[in-house]
């Protein structure tokens, strides 16, 4: 097998169906489902769309899903057309010929991999599976999932990965909110659990990404994608570590990342932030550590940068609680609460630990972010407040939506910048 395919590499007129004669469900319609039905359906597949929230496809439905503009013009034209199918029932998947499963893989409280959501819509899929089905997993998670929960319980059907169904790892690679990494451009990595297996998933991705990249497993592809992800928080951990570097010798530390980023090989550029939010960087490196850890495998170096990336959101709370030490009823404003700019998404977000923790401090704190009107934690209720400096000690920013004014900020006595690049209020200071 060519481990590097282009689309047109894997059509084969005499073996293979058109789009058209391919019909797909996916399984899970939050920021990686939806987009990738909606590529499937630009593809020309008949597409139907199921989750187990109504309220979700209530929202997909009136158009109010979180999309880029494009897809969002996409989307209206195949619910238009009915060529996207919205629905609840688990049933409807038996009329499918391919089925994504793409839901979210978190972790909990105690930062471990929750799989529930996982297991129960493979459960949901096995349930309804029939012979000749595609079944693609794409959810990011521990090695060894596709097989326990699709492998292993169809066969147990009496359907058998590689002859009855064909069953395969395609991890997601969807950045949200950044054009210019639409999945169409992008290359697809996809493990069969048999040869036959990755044909037959390649077929149905073959027109959503630019080439498909073949490894011998599904669990190669599993690896593959903690890898990629568990990479990013490593160097985003270095990042931040030579950020507390930089502040220490007075040099500012994205000057220092940007000098070393023109070196033109064996060097990556990761700047400094206020934490890493979202539902890969700060979740997925967990589904690699804890079964090792398990099994009594120890990875100090992933450890420690995620323990360096949990921690984060805790030093600029220390240093704002520094810095209104003696104050009387001292007020903090914490500008932006959606994990990444120009995103309307809050998972694991840094800033909402930030404002946790502070509120737990007997801190009055306020938020501002044109993008999150309201957000509830722990039984509290906050509302974004109007784009203003006045009565605040300190404000924390921590990150800039597109074409955000923040020149209000001026005013402010304080800003920490967690964006490391953003010359506002009285007094500018980093971490």
């Amino acid at each position: 097998m060519n481990p590097v395919a282009t689309p047109a590499d894997l059509t084969r007129s005499d073996a293979r169906a058109t789009a058209a004669d391919l019909g797909v469900a996916v399984v899970g319609m939050g920021y990686v489902g939806l987009p990738t039905a909606i590529a499937l359906g630009v593809a020309g597949h008949p597409v139907i769309g199921l989750d187990i929230s109504e309220r979700r496809l209530a929202t997909i439905a009136a158009g109010g899903a979180e999309l880029l503009d494009h897809e969002q013009a996409q989307l209206a034209e195949q619910l238009g057309g009915q060529s996207l199918a919205l629905t609840a029932d688990p049933a409807e998947l038996a009329a499918a010929d391919a089925v994504i499963i793409a839901v979210p893989t978190p972790v909990d409280e105690r930062r471990q991999p929750d799989l529930r959501p996982l297991r129960g819509a493979c459960d949901t899929v096995v349930e309804h599976a029939r012979a000749g089905q595609t079944i693609i997993l794409t959810s990011t998670t521990s090695i060894g999932s596709t097989r326990r929960m699709l492998v292993e319980p169809l066969a147990r059907r009496g359907l058998i990965a590689g002859e009855d169904v064909y069953v395969a790892f395609a991890p997601e690679r969807i950045d949200p909110g950044v054009k210019a990494h639409a999945q169409q451009a992008t290359p697809r990595v996809v493990g069969g659990v048999t040869e036959e297996c990755f044909k037959h998933a390649a077929n149905v991705l073959r027109h959503t990404c630019s080439e498909i990249h073949a490894v011998s497993s599904a669990e190669a592809a599993e690896m593959a994608k903690l890898m990629e992800n568990t990479f990013r928080a490593t160097n985003i951990a270095l990042a931040f570590e030579f950020a507390e570097a930089a502040r220490i010798y007075g040099l500012d530390a994205v000057e220092v990342i940007d000098a070393a980023k023109t070196k033109p090989y064996a060097f990556m550029a990761h700047y400094p932030s206020a934490g890493v939010g979202g539902h890969c960087i700060p979740v997925d490196p967990y589904y690699l550590l804890e079964p090792l850890r398990a099994d009594g495998v120890h990875m100090p170096v992933i450890a420690a940068s995620m323990e360096q990336v949990a921690k984060r959101p805790g030093r600029f709370v220390q240093r704002a609680l520094a810095e209104v030490a003696g104050i009387d009823d001292p007020r903090v404003l914490v500008v932006g609460v959606t994990y990444k700019p120009g995103v309307a998404d809050l998972r694991e977000s840094a800033a909402l630990e930030i404002v946790r923790d502070l509120h737990m401090a007997g801190v009055h704190v306020d938020y501002h972010d044109p993008l999150a009107g309201s957000f509830e934690q722990d039984g509290t209720r906050f509302q974004s407040v109007s784009p203003s400096a006045e009565g605040y000690d300190v404000a924390i920013l921590t990150l800039v939506h597109p074409g955000q004014d923040l020149s209000w900020l001026a005013a402010c006595p304080v800003v920490i910048d967690g964006t490391y690049r953003t010359p506002v209020g009285t007094r500018r200071e980093v971490i």
